[in-house]
């Protein structure tokens, strides 16, 4: 059988010190010299479901119910599920192990036409002012949520994923075209707080510290 390799649509300067192979991806797990953050990670090889029908009630991506209102986001187990207007949710599986595909015709996967990058740490907030307009301190809005707009003039979904200081997360996705000038545009914005990239393992644990 044909071994698929999938390409991720960013790649960073500093050298891999751990990776995996899975579901065809060359998953970085550790950079050298990560440092303390705050990081920039690539997640783009994570199993990304667009989900649309009339009623979305129905459904039950992975055993978690979908979101009623625009902008709110489920979030448990590494599953993000983010409801974007009346007929549409996008459902992030950030977790190691390979999801069960959706068998319902309404599901359409996006993971290899997306990015995904999350960054995460202290001064997170302080890098989105420099690259978006959009509203992270509304207090209408609770953590997870969802903001849709853009980032370095690019349309994204956006997620609020923790506001606190320390563990604050924001995970967005856009087209796999602007992988390349997105992470230069974030990196050069993070430049002055030390931002830099990083493994999936920090997001996993940043995930263990979410569900203790």
């Amino acid at each position: 059988m044909t071994q698929i390799f999938r390409r991720s649509p960013v790649s960073f300067t500093i050298a891999p010190a751990r990776t995996e192979l899975r579901d065809g991806w060359d998953v970085i797990l550790e950079y050298e010299s990560e440092g303390e953050g705050p990081y920039l990670i690539d997640l783009s090889h994570s199993a990304k479901w667009d989900v649309q029908d009339i009623d979305l009630s129905q459904f039950r991506p992975w055993g978690l119910s979908i979101p009623e209102t625009p902008g709110q986001c489920a979030f448990q187990n590494g599953i993000l599920i983010n409801r974007m207007n009346r007929t549409q949710a996008a459902c992030w599986h950030l977790c190691e192990t390979s999801p069960q595909v959706p068998g319902e015709s309404a599901y359409t996967e996006t993971t290899d036409a997306t990015l995904l990058l999350a960054i995460l740490g202290k001064h997170v907030f302080s890098v989105m002012e420099k690259v978006s307009a959009l509203d992270f301190f509304s207090p209408k809005r609770k953590a997870p949520f969802l903001l849709q707009g853009p980032i370095l003039h690019v349309p994204c979904q956006v997620v609020c994923a923790a506001k606190e200081d320390e563990g604050a997360a924001v995970l967005f996705t856009c087209s796999r075209g602007y992988g390349e000038s997105m992470t230069e545009g974030i990196l050069s914005a993070g430049a002055e707080w030390g931002l830099r990239p990083a493994g999936e393992n920090v997001v996993t644990h940043w995930l263990a510290g979410k569900s203790t």
